[in-house]
């Protein structure tokens, strides 16, 4: 079911809904991608689930929604807002969704959070020079340094015809809120969140994630494996990555 949800100013960022549960679970994307990246769990939602994936602004459908600043904060507040009304949700967030439902978690009562592959890029330790070199190719040419991404995470199992269109839906973001947002999330860390955030937090990582993050992420959160997954374990392994989540949230009581 396509739907919107509304942040301020009247803007609407586009939902799509799926499960006849009562539990609600908010799917996050990542960075330059949108909420389509998780149609395969849509199409297969876990017992007892209310499944909302949501466009952040600047991505898909809502790459034209304006927000007062290009930050982590800033699309963790307008989620916040989006879901006014909607009570005790599950925060499941990829990548860069992660950083941004742990940001929401900060704001808004939550049953629990999930991060999806989100500290492949080690979000916290990174020094100014690594953050420099890791966001000036998307600067220079941003469909190149997109190419290059999916490349070097979009795992074997991912199909060429997924990999295709997941390419070519990162490179349509739009470049004046995508490019600071990046800057942005490349200095964000993850501390003030895990010391302000009550609810139970969980991972699912594919093989990528690096021991840098697994040290500063161990004493908490609940880590949940999908091996043979790169950075996209919700698309290359979705049936697999359906029934881990179910048992996540099954976990999550």
């Amino acid at each position: 079911m396509e739907s919107t949800l509304t942040i301020d100013n009247g803007q609407a960022l586009p939902v799509t809904e799926a499960g006849n549960g009562t539990q609600p679970v908010v799917l996050v994307h990542g960075w330059t991608c949108n909420r389509k990246h998780w149609q395969p769990l849509l199409d297969s939602a876990p017992d007892g689930t209310r499944l909302i994936a949501v466009d952040l602004p600047g991505h898909g459908d809502a790459r034209d929604v304006t927000l007062p600043a290009w930050t982590v904060t800033a699309q963790a507040r307008a989620l916040v807002a989006a879901l006014d009304g909607i009570d005790n949700p599950v925060l499941v967030g990829h990548s860069m969704g992660g950083a941004v439902v742990l940001e929401a978690a900060r704001l808004k009562p939550v049953k629990a959070v999930v991060l999806v592959d989100t500290f492949v890029i080690p979000y916290g330790d990174l020094d100014e020079d690594t953050a420099r070199q890791i966001e000036t190719p998307f600067q220079e040419d941003f469909a190149s340094g997109i190419a290059n991404l999916v490349a070097n995470n979009a795992g074997p199992d991912l199909s060429g015809q997924a990999r295709q269109s997941l390419e070519s839906d990162m490179a349509a973001a739009r470049q004046e809120a995508i490019l600071p947002l990046w800057s942005d999330l490349l200095r964000w860390s993850p501390e003030a969140a895990f010391s302000d955030i009550q609810c139970p937090i969980h991972a699912i990582n594919g093989d990528l994630v690096g021991d840098a993050a697994r040290a500063r992420c161990a004493p908490h959160v609940t880590e949940w494996l999908q091996p043979g997954t790169w950075h996209f374990p919700q698309m290359e392994q979705p049936g697999i990555f359906a029934h881990t989540l179910a048992k996540v949230l099954m976990a999550c009581g």
